[in-house]
């Protein structure tokens, strides 16, 4: 199967504009935000102010639960962020686990995270922009001495940079770890059980035996454990720059 720049399978090709890449990370990111909208849908259908069912209850406690992180993070008056913030979050975790299903997560693939990053940007230079001002943003530049002004620069721009391929090292990191470690299980594998001389030796070497435990506890951490990490650090890293551009430390 051919692949894009950014090691993305490539499903289909529209003969247009020169040719545009359908990939597993557009389908795949489609499907995940399908998901998310239908599980909003289902969770926020039938609300009741008394005798409420566990669905609701549900639906209130992760409300519940954006809102006091954003809180945290940004202060009271950032609750018109809850939304963004937690479809960020629940985008990146579902992404990380479609891996789980033996689907080309879409969060390793940099350009998603960058995309992200890009959208966290122009509201981090927006936030600078109405608190300060243009003469203020561009002064902010120069500071503590105008010497510094290319390095402010070159800082600012470099912040959707280092968030994306922060996300994305460590998704892809977890993905090369899993798949070395399954491959070098399965090589061991195969020589340990060729020792037994015979058909006895060959079955058993053909059956991935040492391959099925150590492989489920990487995928413990990696899938679930650095998939919420992951989408943790990032909303994190995007309310605290955010709210410092608006002059909230």
């Amino acid at each position: 199967m051919n692949v894009d720049i950014h090691g993305a399978p490539i499903l289909y090709r529209l003969p247009i504009f020169g040719g545009i890449n359908i990939t597993s990370t557009v389908v795949i990111t489609w499907c995940v935000m399908l998901v998310l909208t239908l599980l909003c849908r289902w969770l926020t259908s039938d609300l009741k102010v008394r005798d409420i069912s566990k669905k609701q209850a549900a639906a209130e406690f992760i409300v519940n639960m954006a809102e006091s992180f954003v809180d945290q993070n940004m202060g009271e008056k950032w609750k018109r962020y809850v939304p963004f913030i937690a479809a960020i979050f629940g985008l990146s975790l579902f992404s990380s686990l479609s891996s789980l299903l033996g689907l080309f997560p879409p969060t390793a693939d940099l350009s998603t995270e960058f995309a992200w990053a890009i959208v966290v940007f122009i509201i981090i230079t927006y936030q600078n922009l109405k608190a300060n001002g243009l003469g203020g943003y561009l002064k902010g530049f120069c500071e503590p001495i105008f010497v510094m002004a290319p390095f402010n620069v070159l800082g600012e721009f470099f912040k959707p940079v280092s968030m994306s391929f922060r996300h994305f090292g460590n998704v892809v990191s977890g993905v090369v770890i899993s798949s070395l470690v399954y491959a070098a299980l399965i090589s061991v594998n195969t020589a340990l059980f060729n020792l037994i001389p015979g058909k006895v030796g060959e079955l058993l070497g053909s059956i991935p035996i040492l391959a099925v435990g150590l492989p489920s506890i990487l995928s413990l951490y990696f899938d679930w454990f650095s998939s919420f990490m992951q989408a943790f650090i990032f909303c994190v890293l995007s309310m605290v720059f955010i709210s410092t551009a608006a002059g909230e430390e």
